[in-house]
């Protein structure tokens, strides 16, 4: 994930940072992922996507890694913000 799926984000025009975040879970030989995405617009996000930004992306080499995936996506607009993690620079707030 390290190697393909950040490099992949960050070099798309328009992506403001992007948080890949893991947990343990409990009584499972695996760990689970999320990837956090923040985006200028949806133009960008289509831009790394395609037209339905509501579909999830996948790189070739998932199937090794995956046991499950989520085929779909949420996408929210940003509704506040703290300078803690420097997007109000991005995200015109």
């Amino acid at each position: 994930m390290q190697e393909v799926a950040l490099p992949g984000y960050s070099h798309v025009d328009g992506n403001c940072g992007v948080l890949m975040m893991r947990r343990e879970v409990a009584g499972k030989p695996w760990t689970e992922f999320t990837m956090l995405s923040l985006w200028r617009d949806v133009a960008s996000m289509e831009d790394f996507a395609g037209n339905d930004v509501g579909n999830a992306v996948f790189y070739d080499r998932d199937d090794e890694f995956l046991v499950d995936r989520e085929w779909q996506v949420r996408v929210y607009e940003v509704y506040g913000t703290t300078d803690h993690l420097g997007a109000t620079d991005h995200l015109g707030a």
